[in-house]
């Protein structure tokens, strides 16, 4: 079989970048193998997000780029995936026609068929319906070599409809994957030399509502502790309305469960929290961190927060401010109100100035560097446990890892330490990132 190269950029979230693995993934079976150089790909793809308006530009600026290297060779495929590719659907090729397919969110499996017809045929190809099974989620896709952690998807899909989120119409329903099949990935991801997974969904706190075998996500992290070779697990996203006690609890009883939630809060006000569709009060939230902290108080937790939500006022925002000093997150991904087409927002009046918005922003992002700092500070001294996943970005003498709260060390030493789980003890925290060394 003829190799060919494959060029594949991902925008968005952890979910994306899984999605991308996997179809690199299928793709190798085809003859494809990856390169960083675009210049010499014969089959480009771009996987999307659609969340908010940035990464949407950001995605179609990528696209403009490609443009002249089709233009040089005219043999070379491009491919549109994810779900601005479900969204927009075939008229990606009235913005870019110089694009060959476009591939939806359910149908990843699909792309070597399509890739293969278009080679064949030299036509356009666009698939983007929904599937009531997604193959994809099932495709084994290790992760890239000398990685020591590796995402594992469980479900796909929300039910939630939050009035800013595209995601229940670009992903579709809630579908969970079988914990037997889920198992059985892991299972062989540390026969790759995995330590540390990561349990993925849009919704990851509602695995198992539409599986008859009574399975949750209590139960699936449950087995994962007891799979040997696995040091660390991870989950996200998680929603609120859906953090139960039960899951909560997990963080004290289960020994490879990381002390580290993203628990995205998006506002303070119970107004704006109620004109989002978000199904809980800022009390409801400040008594599950509130719980949190009692059952794990060495927990970290981060969050996402939206300025500018239509309707929001300086009240509002003030409120979300004072959540924010009662919580102290550890850090927090803030964005400006992004309208997105088809979501009850939209229908919303009371928009924020674009000004506004970027004032509120600003103050607001100013007040979590303080608390990150804060936080980060206070943690000179200890002694916290790294898994070390290889050289640090910043020096080529120091590598590099995460704390089990997910914060970033970066330490002295060499490559032998690499997959290891060591003790570095901080000896000062920075915004970004800690220092430290690695105790004897």
């Amino acid at each position: 079989m003829n190799k060919k190269l494959l060029y594949l950029e991902t925008f968005g979230c952890q979910m994306n970048v899984h999605d991308s693995e996997q179809m690199a993934t299928l793709l190798s079976g085809e003859g494809y193998v990856l390169t960083d150089d675009a210049k010499k790909a014969d089959l480009i793809l771009i996987n999307t997000c659609s969340i908010r308006d940035k990464a949407e530009q950001k995605a179609f600026s990528e696209l403009g780029r490609m443009k002249v290297l089709k233009e040089e060779k005219p043999h070379l495929i491009i491919g549109f995936c994810g779900c601005l590719a479900q969204h927009l659907g075939a008229k990606v090729y009235s913005r870019a026609s110089y694009v060959d397919l476009v591939c939806g969110t359910h149908n990843i499996c699909n792309l070597p068929k399509m890739v293969a017809a278009v080679e064949k045929e030299k036509k356009k190809i666009t698939q983007i319906g929904f599937l009531p099974e997604i193959s994809s989620l099932g495709i084994f896709a290790p992760p890239p070599a000398g990685s020591f952690c590796a995402f594992v998807s469980i479900m796909q899909g929300c039910d939630n409809y939050c009035a800013y989120c595209v995601v229940p119409y670009l992903r579709g329903p809630e579908i969970s994957r079988q914990p037997d099949d889920i198992l059985h990935e892991i299972e062989k991801l540390t026969q790759n030399g995995v330590k540390e997974v990561t349990l993925l969904g849009q919704n990851v706190n509602s695995y198992g509502k539409n599986l008859e075998t009574g399975a949750h996500l209590v139960s699936l992290i449950k087995k994962i502790n007891e799979i040997e070779g696995i040091e660390r697990i991870r989950f996200t996203t998680s929603h609120p309305k859906d953090l139960s006690g039960e899951l909560m609890e997990c963080f004290a009883c289960v020994p490879k469960l990381c002390e580290h939630i993203h628990l995205p809060v998006q506002s303070g006000s119970d107004r704006i929290l109620k004109s989002m569709n978000r199904g809980y009060s800022s009390d409801d939230y400040l008594q599950k961190v509130e719980r949190l902290r009692n059952i794990c108080p060495q927990i970290s937790i981060t969050s996402d927060i939206i300025v500018g939500f239509p309707g929001e006022t300086p009240k509002d925002y003030q409120e979300t401010i004072d959540m924010m000093e009662k919580i102290r997150f550890d850090a927090v991904f803030s964005f400006k109100y992004s309208e997105r087409k088809g979501t009850a927002a939209c229908k919303l009046s009371g928009q924020v100035p674009e000004a506004e918005k970027s004032r509120r922003l600003k103050e607001l992002q100013s007040l979590q560097d303080r608390h990150t700092q804060e936080k980060n500070s206070t943690l000179a001294g200890s002694i916290q446990e790294v898994l070390v996943e290889g050289r640090s970005k910043n020096s080529a003498q120091d590598m590099s890892g995460r704390t089990r709260s997910w914060k970033i060390v970066n330490f002295p030493g060499g490559p032998e330490l690499a997959g290891k789980l060591v003790n570095v003890g901080i000896i000062r925290g920075y915004l970004h990132s800690l220092r430290g060394e690695v105790q004897s």
